[in-house]
């Protein structure tokens, strides 16, 4: 009767005394990623698309390596899911040309902080007001309220320098590093931007806005033409005036002659 309680017992610890491994081995799911998109950044954070597929039999990926039958040991049963990649944490400096009033907003993590959530970062902000440069030394720490951006809504024109922005993840780890420079213009100033220039040059070539300009161009040439016929036919009739003056005077003078004479 002891011996049967003792054997009893003995198998109802059995479980217990057994590696976790061995009595779990066949019920852990393992996932292997099957497809992963670019890196959306080509600097500091950026987001990937992975697709993560469930292998047939997991004790058998455990004890071999899976990369020689892949495509025999992968399920139809898949998830999509979102991870940050880096490449490089130095993103350089950028520069903004805008007009006083108008609103200015620097986004420093974009769709990362959409799909990642709000606090899986640390976000500081840094200035160096009136000029644009990447000198860290001239940097003063700035305060950002949204943390992740700067919005300057209206700007004005002692807004314009640099703006940094560092990120770090959870583990202190840089991550990101970008610069702004914003550049004011005071309202009704020509902006001298080569790009937007070329922009506007091309709408202005297209073909409605030819159209247009070529009937400007006639009416110009037409108002030239009556313009210069207008100033010829005053020209010819002053110098017609101008020789009919001078016969009569030679006329008269010649006539006093005679007299004088007689």
């Amino acid at each position: 009767m002891h011996t049967g309680t003792v054997l009893c017992g003995f198998l109802l610890l059995l479980p217990l005394l057994l590696p976790a491994d061995m009595a779990e081995e066949e019920k852990v799911p393992l996932e292997v990623i099957t497809d992963s998109s670019p890196c959306s950044a080509t600097c500091g954070l950026g987001v990937k698309t992975q697709t993560l597929c469930l292998l047939k039999d997991s004790k058998t990926a455990m004890e071999e390596n899976v990369s020689k039958n892949a495509n025999k040991d992968v399920s139809q049963k898949c998830r999509v899911q979102k991870a940050t990649c880096a490449d490089s944490w130095q993103c350089g400096l950028r520069t903004i040309t805008v007009t006083s009033g108008e609103r200015v907003e620097i986004d420093c993590l974009g769709e990362v902080m959409e799909a990642m959530g709000r606090f899986t970062w640390r976000v500081s902000w840094r200035y160096a007001r009136g000029i644009i440069s990447s000198d860290d030394s001239l940097f003063d720490r700035w305060e950002a309220p949204l943390l992740d951006r700067v919005v300057l809504d209206p700007v004005r024109e002692e807004d314009a320098g640099t703006y940094r922005c560092d990120v770090q993840d959870t583990s202190y780890r840089r991550v990101k590093r970008a610069y702004w420079g914003v550049r004011v213009l005071p309202a009704g100033v020509v902006n001298l931007d080569y790009h937007s220039s070329l922009t506007q040059w091309e709408v202005t070539e297209s073909p409605e806005n030819l159209g247009v300009l070529h009937l400007a161009t006639g009416r110009v040439l037409l108002h030239a033409m009556v313009i210069s016929f207008i100033l010829t036919s005053l020209w010819v009739g002053l110098l017609c005036l101008y020789r009919t003056l001078r016969q009569r005077r030679r006329d008269k003078s010649n006539k006093t002659r005679e007299i004088n004479f007689q």
